[in-house]
């Protein structure tokens, strides 16, 4: 996508990026509500610190992001507005280039769109959880993408 940009995600980020993850979750009513939005923000405000983010922006406004820590993607999200426009494809692509001995991902198995874009990007499932060790108690899949 030749408008949009990717950049380093700073502090002064960590309200974009939280903004985006609650619209994007906010497209899952299978999950539940476990926090305030005020405690999303806490937490993402965490994840810049902690992990890698890296933005998606176009015409100055972010429109997706995503979140590296170790081999892991953590998040990977992008506006409601900006979806299947080719930002989640660019994001992916750097998580690649980023993390260039292999990516592993946890999605949830009713997130089927995100599913079939993360096969659609070679990555494969690992394992098929039935969600009692994460904090939705939602069944979710382990993905990874290994270079071949």
């Amino acid at each position: 996508m030749a408008d949009v940009t990717l950049r380093t995600a700073g502090a002064e980020d960590a309200a974009d990026v939280t903004e985006i993850y609650l619209a994007t979750r906010r497209q899952m009513p299978y999950l539940p509500v476990l926090h305030t939005d005020e405690d999303t923000a806490g937490h993402f405000a965490g994840v810049v610190q902690r992990s890698h983010v890296e933005l998606a922006v176009r015409d100055g406004t972010t429109v997706g992001f995503a979140a590296v820590k170790g081999s892991w993607l953590e998040h990977l999200h992008v506006r409601p507005g900006a979806q299947s426009a080719g930002v989640g494809g660019l994001l992916i692509q750097w998580v690649k280039q980023f993390l260039p001995s292999g990516v592993d991902l946890w999605v949830f198995q009713e997130n089927t769109r995100a599913r079939a874009f993360y096969a659609s990007h070679g990555l494969r499932v690992v394992t098929l959880t039935d969600g009692a060790d994460n904090e939705e108690h939602r069944p979710d899949a382990h993905m990874r993408w290994d270079p071949a």
